[in-house]
């Protein structure tokens, strides 16, 4: 097993906590908090061990699990990585592209692995349908939630858009050409809602839309490709398969047929791919901690996560043209 320590002991930390001392791939060391009074209350309630000093946990573990606010990922990750620590970084992976480039180079240089928790990667109904998605033409992304002021201090494209860049950056085997959006203040100081057209160089277009204002919840997501309409619903982890292929010379009687100007017709048919009941936090640590182990390459890595950064603030800079 290896032994992790967790930074950061808030809403998201609380869970992570809880996963991998549930977990048979990892021995929990403990936690830390820079909050003492939130620290001590975690530990009393819950019976995880608090350390008062980030490099005391730092020393006795494998794996450092950096939950903590963006702002701060930078420096934890490089003292852990620096140190030879492994580490799993929660989304995005830093608060600017420079810092996440050098986190990249000391990666490298201390021969660590790190990986980004980008969850939706993990969403079992997206699992699903992945290896269907081949050669996407045009992404359309809806992610809506309710406000909140824990994320408020970053723009929306960063709280929330970033998962969708991230999957879609996953499944379209493209360099990105154009990036157009749009964001607008309404509660916060930074952007509560916004939409991005990304354009990719192999002609796939992506047209994302995230607000953190909006009256209900919703997280989906919808491909198209030549042969198939593939939707995804990341909050109800539902999924819809629509295929067409040649229609049969003698259709069925409730075979659903279509016929274009030229007479082609086309049969249309569903798949109704099997979803796991998962949990999507406790997969991505688990993975790490296979790729750890078997000195494999992460689902999601922190050149991945890089990425995903790059695009989402080519959106948040579109803002201002």
């Amino acid at each position: 097993m290896l032994k992790v320590g967790v930074l950061g002991a808030g809403h998201l930390g609380k869970i992570h906590l809880r996963l991998l001392n549930e977990s048979t791939e990892y021995d929990l060391i403990g936690f830390f908090d820079p909050d003492a009074e939130n620290g001590e209350k975690v530990a009393a309630e819950f019976g995880y061990t608090y350390f008062e000093n980030i490099d005391s946990l730092m020393d006795e573990v494998d794996v450092v699990d950096i939950v903590t606010p963006t702002l701060s990922h930078y420096e934890c990750a490089k003292k852990a990585m620096e140190k030879g620590k492994h580490v799993f970084i929660e989304k995005p992976i830093t608060n600017t592209l420079k810092e996440a480039e050098e986190l990249l180079i000391i990666e490298d240089v201390n021969k660590v692995k790190g990986q980004v928790g980008h969850v939706e990667r993990f969403n079992p109904a997206f699992i699903s349908v992945k290896s269907n998605i081949k050669d996407p033409m045009f992404i359309e992304t809806h992610r809506l939630a309710e406000f909140n002021p824990r994320g408020t201090d970053v723009p929306v494209v960063l709280d929330l858009m970033i998962h969708d860049i991230d999957v879609i950056l996953s499944v379209v085997n493209s360099e990105v050409k154009r990036i157009n959006a749009s964001g607008v203040s309404v509660i916060s100081k930074s952007p509560d809602i916004a939409n991005a057209r990304i354009e990719f160089e192999n002609g796939c277009v992506a047209n994302l839309t995230a607000s953190r204002i909006s009256l209900k919840n919703m997280r989906k997501s919808r491909f198209f490709q030549r042969d198939a309409y593939i939707s995804v619903d990341f909050l109800e982890k539902q999924v819809e398969v629509v295929r067409m292929k040649d229609a049969p010379e003698k259709p069925g009687e409730f075979d659903m047929i279509l016929q274009n100007a030229e007479g082609d017709k086309k049969q249309i048919y569903f798949e109704n791919p099997e979803i796991l009941n998962t949990n999507a936090i406790q997969d991505e640590l688990e993975t790490f901690a296979a790729a750890i182990n078997n000195n494999s390459t992460p689902v999601v890595t922190l050149k991945q996560g890089t990425q995903a950064l790059n695009v989402a603030l080519q959106v948040i800079s579109s803002f201002k043209n």
